[in-house]
C-alpha cells in the first residue's frame, strides 16, 4: 500500500513563492491548490461583471481587481483568487496596504464552474463570510442566466435570486447589473 504525502507550507512561503510561480495557488491552513484555467465564457462573464462594477464605482473611493488579486480571510488562514473583487477599505488601497492581496472585500464574485462549483458554494462562502466587511458574495452561473447574491443585513445573511430580464442589485456598492449586459458576448 503507498500513502500520500501533505506538504504544508507557511504563509509566508506561500506568498513568497506564489510570487515567483507561473500558475495561481489557492492556500487554505497551510495547503496548497493549483488553480484550473477558465474557459472563453468564464472569462467573458468575469470581464462583464469587472467593467460594470469599474464603471460604476469610477470616482469612488474604490477599487476593483479581476483574476489575480488574492483575498485573505484571517480566520481560516486562507488565501483565494475571486474572479472579481472590490474594496473601498483603505487597510486595502493605502499606499503601505499589501500589494498582492485585499483584506476587507466589500464584495467577491465567483463564476462557476463545474470543477470548482461545490468550492465555491461551500468552502468560499463559509470562509468569506468571515470577512468582517463582507458586505455580498456573488455566484453567477456559466450554464445559464442565473445569478444568487448572498448579502449580510442586520438580521444575518440572505439570498437573492436573479433571472434572465432580472438587474442584479448590488448593494454594498451601489451597483445595478442588468442580466442582459453581464451575459452579454455569451451564447446565452
Amino acid at each position: 500500500m503507498r500513502h500520500a504525502s501533505v506538504t504544508y507550507y507557511a504563509e509566508a512561503d506561500y506568498l513568497k513563492n506564489e510570487t515567483a510561480a507561473d500558475s495561481k495557488h489557492e492556500y487554505v491552513a497551510g495547503e496548497v491548490f493549483a488553480m484550473a484555467g477558465a474557459s472563453k465564457r468564464h472569462g467573458t462573464l468575469a470581464l462583464n461583471a469587472a467593467i460594470a462594477l469599474r464603471l460604476g464605482l469610477r470616482g469612488q473611493p474604490c477599487a476593483v481587481f479581476m483574476a489575480d488579486m488574492k483575498v485573505r480571510v484571517h480566520a481560516d488562514s486562507a488565501y483565494y483568487y475571486p474572479d472579481v473583487v472590490a474594496t473601498c477599505d483603505a487597510s486595502d488601497l493605502s499606499p503601505d496596504a499589501p500589494k498582492d492581496f485585499l483584506q476587507a472585500p466589500k464584495l467577491v464574485v465567483e463564476v462557476l464552474s463545474d470543477s470548482t462549483e461545490s468550492v465555491d458554494r461551500r468552502e468560499k462562502l463559509l470562509s468569506y463570510r468571515r470577512l468582517p466587511s463582507l458586505v455580498e458574495y456573488v455566484l453567477i452561473d456559466q450554464n445559464k442566466a442565473w445569478v444568487e447574491v448572498f448579502r449580510r443585513t442586520p438580521a444575518g445573511w440572505t439570498q437573492d435570486i436573479y433571472e434572465a430580464g432580472e438587474t442584479v442589485q448590488l448593494a454594498s456598492v451601489g451597483v445595478d447589473l442588468p442580466m442582459l449586459e453581464l451575459y452579454a458576448d455569451t451564447d446565452i
